[in-house]
Parts: C-alpha cells; structure tokens; sequence
C-alpha cells in the first residue's frame, strides 16, 4: 500500500466527469478516479472549508462513527475490477478492527474529515493488467471503445490545468 492525498478535484472537460486524483506522498504517481457529483462536492465542501447549517451525509456518517467512538486508522483503495474501484475502511472500535467495504469516493470523504490516511494498492498504479484501467468512469475513444491504461494515461497527460476548472458548489 502506498499513502496518497487528494491532489486534485475537478470536472474533466473531455467526458463532463468528476474526477478525484490521489497522488503518491512524497511520489510522482498519481491515479484518477471518476467519481459521482455529491461525493465531489462533498469532497470539495472539506476540501475548501465549507460550512452547512445542517450536516450533509459524510458529516453525519462523521458524526455517528465519533459518536460510537469508533476511529476511522484508514482508508485503502484496493483493487479495480471492470472498471469499479473498491475502498475498505479500516476501522477500530473498542479495541477491535473493523473493516468496512465502501466506494472510494465516499471512503475519501470520510477520511478527510476523520483526518485519517488514504492508501492505495500499489498495483493500481501499475499498467500490467486488463483490469487496472484507471477509473470506474472514464472517457472513452470513440465509438465506444473503452481508453486503455497506456491511453488513459497520455489523455490525461494532455490535460491543462484549465480542463479541471475550479470546482464550484
């Protein structure tokens, strides 16, 4: 497992997706996730210190994990099977771990408001299978066809600063 931050939160211009982008710490790798508009803006609400009069639901599961005094000690993207990333939480909770299966998107939420660390296979960041494809939701080359890792990878390469736009509520 390899830590990552949240490098990155914007809207790819090219297929009009949310993308989160994990980056090494301390590293030069990076991975992109495609993700859903409420994780994005949930991601983006921590992210840029947004306070709601009401919690929204990360800041409720928040609220519910401390009030069971539950401690989130991690998060870990795992794998990618056709396309779909999968995250555990690692939990601890009267002295006992407890691991969660969750989205990556909502696993980072909560790991940046609980202030725990954010890991990634290291694998993912490889390009030596069929299935590490670089994200759940991607562009694709026409026609349909779905971008290969090596393709991924020069599209977002190709990517200006501009395309990801600042991220607006």
């Amino acid at each position: 497992m390899v830590e990552v931050v949240v490098s990155r939160l914007g809207l790819d211009a090219s297929s009009q997706a949310f993308v989160v982008v994990l980056e090494e710490k301390g590293g030069e790798r990076a991975l992109p996730i495609w993700i859903g508009r409420p994780e994005a803006e949930a991601i983006a609400a921590h992210l840029n210190h947004v306070k709601r009069e009401r919690p929204m639901t990360h800041d409720l599961a928040q609220s519910i994990i401390n009030g069971l005094g539950g401690l989130l000690r991690r998060v870990q993207v795992t794998r990618v099977l056709e396309g779909t990333f999968f995250a555990e939480l690692h939990f601890n909770r009267g002295g006992q771990p407890v691991v969660i299966d969750a989205r990556p998107s909502d696993a980072i939420a909560l790991a940046l408001r609980l202030g725990a660390p954010i890991f990634v296979a290291d694998a993912l960041f490889g390009n030596d299978s069929d299935d590490n494809d670089g994200g759940s939701e991607r562009p694709t080359a026409g026609e349909g066809d779905e971008l290969s890792a090596d393709e991924l990878k020069r599209h977002l390469a190709q990517l200006r600063p501009e395309d990801f736009g600042r991220f607006s509520l």
